[in-house]
């Protein structure tokens, strides 16, 4: 397949503003999904961290779906000629909180699209920049990394898997089961099939079943130091998605304070593979 850089390229520099009035309902039901115990969230509460990940969600109609239940191709993003397209990472600064009950303001930009030859063949790279708004004050700044990939070709041996460090501080186990899955997808109205649909993840894509969402787990691995360190107010966080995760078997995420203010995270597959690794910059820590 040839990939016509240039007019992808034209996509870059493109950007779309979304404004919402922020709702309680999604923190309340993804509280619940997480199994946490936290006050009602109301009108004025900050959001937590990534949880901003519930709001400005593009919405498209189902006959515009492609056969993987995403949308066709265009439109904001550019029409990358790949079936797979995954949330590779991110890298994230909070500078004021974005509160509930708010009019909120996003601004995306398209920064940059790349072309790669990996392995497996074709890469192509598209960040987008996401800016949070409350008036004038910002509250968050994003870079989002997406990459698309074509699909493998039959018999193909997947690379071997980075191990995953052996000791943490502190971590937990997580059941990915496909309730936690289909409601993270309902809640990110995310159509994506690989994550709900098991015999399109079997059979047409050559998947061992269900696929763990990347964004569900760095959410995961904030909630984890959320847990840890309550008290502790999140500046910054990067992550990067290593190798995936499926519904059939447990995971565990991990946590490893440093000594310059930093956390150091990561999500283990049962198998002892990497599957996630971040950093946590933290303000303070009690």
């Amino acid at each position: 397949m040839t990939i016509d850089l240039k007019h992808l390229s034209d996509w870059i520099g493109r950007s779309q503003t979304v404004t919402e009035h922020i709702a309680p309902f999604p923190s309340n039901a993804l509280a619940a999904t997480l199994n946490r115990d936290d006050p009602i969230y109301g009108e004025q509460t900050p959001l937590p961290p990534l949880w901003h990940w519930l709001h400005f969600l593009p919405i498209h109609k189902l006959e515009d779906a492609g056969y993987d239940g995403h949308a066709a191709l265009g439109g904001f993003l550019p029409p990358v000629p790949l079936p797979r397209r995954m949330w590779a990472g991110s890298r994230l600064k909070w500078m004021a909180p974005m509160r509930i009950g708010r009019a909120l303001r996003k601004l995306s930009t398209v920064t940059s699209v790349d072309h790669k030859a990996g392995r497996s063949g074709d890469l192509v790279f598209v960040t987008v920049r996401h800016q949070l708004f409350d008036g004038a004050v910002q509250g968050i700044e994003e870079e989002h990394d997406i990459v698309y990939r074509a699909a493998p070709e039959p018999g193909s041996v997947p690379p071997e898997p980075v191990q995953a460090p052996d000791h943490s501080a502190f971590s937990r186990l997580i059941s990915p089961d496909p309730t936690l899955l289909f409601r993270y997808s309902a809640l990110t109205f995310n159509p994506h099939r690989i994550h709900y649909d098991l015999p399109f993840c079997t059979s047409t894509e050559g998947y061992p079943g269900l696929v763990v969402h990347g964004p569900l787990l760095a959410t995961l691995l904030l909630d984890l130091l959320r847990r840890e360190r309550p008290q502790a107010q999140i500046a910054g966080f990067e992550f990067r998605a290593v190798s995936p995760l499926f519904d059939t078997d447990d995971f565990s995420v991990h946590g490893q304070p440093g000594d310059d203010g930093t956390v150091k995270l990561w999500v283990r597959r049962h198998d002892g593979a990497l599957a996630m690794t971040g950093t946590a910059t933290l303000e303070d820590i009690k």
